[in-house]
Formats: structure tokens, sequence, C-alpha cells
């Protein structure tokens, strides 16, 4: 499948760069673009919701699966390096988002003022996110 077919199924598409889109996220009521779409030079595509609906829920909104995300594997092309899926700016981006809601969560907690179960859980979110950022470029 090629971006553009999933690109075609979702609402408010606007281009970002070279085989970058946002559009409107199928899975929860949006109102403001969150999804964030990249096609790769290899043909994936990958997804990121910026208001924490899973790449599955937003797939199954529209009659895809993670599997309409990668292009069909033909004959062995050797051993060639695999580009990385992010640039280092947008990783950035991403935990400085993340961070903003561990500050807004120490504060609230800070003035005395308890988490909600919705707002534990979004920091619960937010750690795992900031962990998973030190991984991208581990190896």
């Amino acid at each position: 499948m090629t971006a553009d077919k999933l690109l075609s199924l979702l609402h408010g598409v606007k281009r970002t760069g070279p085989g970058r889109y946002v559009s409107l996220c199928p899975a929860h009521e949006d109102k403001h673009p969150s999804l964030a779409i990249r096609e790769l030079e290899d043909g994936r595509v990958l997804l990121h919701d910026f208001a924490g609906c899973a790449t599955s829920d937003v797939l199954a909104a529209v009659g895809l699966t993670l599997e309409d995300l990668f292009p069909e594997q033909h004959a062995a092309s050797g051993s060639a390096k695999e580009r990385r899926p992010f640039y280092a700016v947008d990783i950035l981006r991403c935990v400085a988002f993340e961070a903003l809601v561990c500050s807004i969560a120490a504060t609230n907690l800070a003035q005395g003022v308890p988490l909600s179960e919705s707002d534990r859980k979004r920091l619960l979110v937010a750690a795992s996110r900031l962990q998973a950022a030190t991984e991208i470029y581990d190896e």
C-alpha cells in the first residue's frame, strides 16, 4: 500500500513536507489535525497520533491493518543498512511535548491538585514515550 491510499481514506489532509502529511484522526473526534503520516523511501508508511490513539485503532477506523503499512516483500535486496525512520528534530519535538505534559502534572501535584485518573494515565503515556525516545538510537 502507498501513503496515497491511506490519505484518500482520511479527512483534512495537509502536506507538511516531502512524503509527510497531517490529518484529522479517524479514531476520535478530532477538531485539529493530530495524525502525522510519513511515507519512507522503501514504501513503509509511518503513523503517529499526537492525541494518543493507537496505530491499530487509527487503521481499524478506515478499514486497514498494520500489514497495510508495509510494501509487499520482494526478493531479498542485500544487506543495505536501514535508515532511521525519524529525524532527530522530530524526536526532540515529541520529547518536548511529553516533557510539557510531565511538567504540568508535576506543577499540579506541587500545588496539591490531585491527578484525575485520565491525567494519571496520560502521565504514564508521557513517561513511556520519553523512555521510548531514548531507545530509538540505541544499538
